[in-house]
């Protein structure tokens, strides 16, 4: 069962919107997805609410009488969206948990040593020396010498670059009714999928 954690230590950086997204596009290939929330806003909680019946089914996790949180029974793949300032044995917990890790970093250059931070520790951990790691930009404006100065950023390092996504009001449109890219037309949304095939590629990856 894949397990695919969204984190970055650093608030407003975009994870509930990665782990929202990537679980719609798991079930729009008819796997049964949980999505798990640990952050304490539970925005993805929030957007699991919205979302309609007739979209294709995502479930979140379960606690059981002895306060343990589990995925449903049945369950083939699943995404944990994390808190902003996740550290200390927390921090391990969840990322023990995770097959992969997506880190989405925003172009400016407190997001970018933030990022380099966050790596810097992930190294530090010799429990988490086999955790696959990846990386995508958010809300990038590729004319921007913001986003120029992020690519150089992410060429320096040893990490993949998955995949630069462009601002857009589309995501908050979609969160505001449960869905995702995979739940609208595509036609809609076409540059957005282009840009996420690289994201798509690497978690559907052994």
């Amino acid at each position: 069962m894949p397990v695919i954690v969204i984190a970055n230590p650093k608030g407003g950086v975009g994870k509930s919107t990665i782990s929202t997204q990537l679980a719609g596009y798991w079930a729009s290939k008819g796997h049964k997805v949980m999505l798990g929330d640990a952050d304490r806003q539970q925005s993805s909680r929030l957007w699991l609410s919205l979302r309609p019946q007739q979209a294709a089914p995502i479930a979140t996790w379960k606690i059981g009488p002895d306060y343990i949180a589990r995925p449903p029974e049945g369950t083939s793949h699943v995404v944990i969206d994390t808190p902003a300032g996740l550290h200390g044995w927390r921090f391990s917990d969840v990322l023990r948990l995770a097959d992969k890790l997506l880190i989405p970093v925003q172009p400016s250059i407190f997001d970018i040593y933030a990022a380099q931070d966050f790596l810097d520790k992930l190294a530090e951990d010799r429990k988490l020396k086999d955790l696959q790691v990846g990386l995508v930009g958010v809300r990038v404006d590729e004319r921007t010498r913001a986003a120029d100065q992020l690519r150089g950023f992410f060429s320096r390092l040893p990490q993949p670059l998955l995949a630069m996504l462009r601002p857009t009001t589309a995501y908050a449109h979609m969160a505001a009714h449960g869905l995702t890219l995979w739940d609208v037309n595509p036609h809609q949304v076409e540059k957005d999928l282009q840009q996420w095939e690289g994201i798509t590629r690497w978690v559907d990856s052994a």
